[in-house]
């Protein structure tokens, strides 16, 4: 069942939530919290069907935040807010409101949302895209008990992961760290089978995919062990190899479905390690309400601690001042004329 309402207010859309309840004939409430989304209408759409497929494990309120960008001085004046109702098989098991934000209404969107926030339920936001530097300051961000981004849509996914370390607030996550469990799971099983400790670790995936910097952070932190970060052509996070007084022991997954494990003294063994999607990935987020202390020490381990890969320099990019400096030392000698012109006038004398 879909409602449009035009030129609403957050009363109307509650009254709309509850008639649409009725009618339907499901007047009792039986979601579990509040599942805030801030998107653009280009992503929209793709984010409302993964909350929908989480809905079905976490009965939730949806509330869509679309912040209509406003093309002439006018209608940037012209505060409107135009929502769509949607219950019952339109909206999963539970309930969807979109809203869309126009003129000065997208500079205040915490008080329209604050209305329609089920009462005595948790609050979690997330952002497909575009989230803020800080995501706890941010006036959305600050109504959740858990924050949601995912830094694998970001421009530069590694610069990213250094800025959400340095606003990190209790209750922030991140997709790309949520990908990497079935890793940490796997390698942490694998190691609880071993009686001598790993000296080194290799961590190799297709760059620029923060997940693999991530489990690299995760091991060196909790390892306390110089970990390399190398490169592939992917897909996702490819290998990792952990060293040994027995031998290295290796999870390898070169297809994204199905990884081999291999372990010194035991035979090579197929284990399931697909690449899961984003509906996935949020039902298992939206399963804790709590902050993650061991993703906050990981993000904060920091990328530039990572150890340079083999026959990689740690900073290529450092010669580059001395670079720049010798043109001006090359001048120096050059501009020395001066001594030669008292030793033509000794030889004229």
């Amino acid at each position: 069942m879909k409602i449009d309402l035009t030129e609403t207010n957050s009363s109307k859309i509650n009254a709309s939530l509850v008639q649409a309840r009725r009618d339907i004939g499901t007047p009792a409430i039986g979601m579990v919290l509040t599942l805030v989304i801030v998107t653009d209408e280009e992503n929209a759409y793709d984010a409302l069907k993964s909350a929908n497929d989480a809905s079905r494990e976490h009965p939730s309120r949806i509330v869509v935040v679309i912040k209509r960008v406003s093309r002439s001085p006018r209608s940037r004046r012209d505060a409107r807010l135009d929502a769509e109702v949607r219950v019952g098989t339109d909206s999963g098991t539970g309930e969807t409101v979109v809203l869309r934000l126009h003129g000065e209404l997208v500079d205040h969107a915490q008080s329209v949302v604050l209305p329609l926030l089920l009462p005595d339920a948790p609050v979690v936001v997330w952002w497909p895209e575009g989230a803020p530097q800080d995501l706890a300051g941010d006036p959305l961000g600050a109504l959740g008990q858990r924050r949601i981004t995912d830094t694998y849509s970001a421009e530069d996914p590694i610069e990213a992961l250094g800025s959400r370390a340095a606003a990190y607030a209790p209750g922030d996550t991140d997709l790309s760290w949520t990908r990497i469990t079935p890793w940490r799971s796997m390698l942490a099983a694998a190691l609880d089978q071993q009686t001598h400790s790993v000296s080194s670790a290799t961590v190799e995936g297709e760059d620029d995919n923060p997940s693999c910097e991530l489990l690299a952070m995760w091991l060196a932190d909790r390892l306390g062990v110089p970990v390399k970060r190398t490169s592939s052509a992917g897909p996702g996070l490819t290998a990792v190899r952990l060293e040994t007084k027995d031998g290295e022991i290796v999870l390898d997954r070169a297809d994204g479905a199905l990884a081999t494990l291999c372990m010194p003294g035991q035979p090579d063994r197929a284990v399931a390690l697909k690449r899961r999607d984003t509906a996935e990935l949020l039902a298992e987020e939206l399963r804790r309400l709590d902050p993650d202390n061991t993703y906050e020490a990981s993000l904060k381990f920091g990328v530039a601690r990572l150890a340079p890969a083999a026959g990689q320099t740690p900073a290529p990019a450092k010669p580059a001042p001395a670079k720049a400096e010798a043109p001006a030392k090359a001048e120096a000698p050059a501009s020395k004329p001066a001594p030669a012109k008292p030793a033509k006038k000794a030889a004229a004398k």
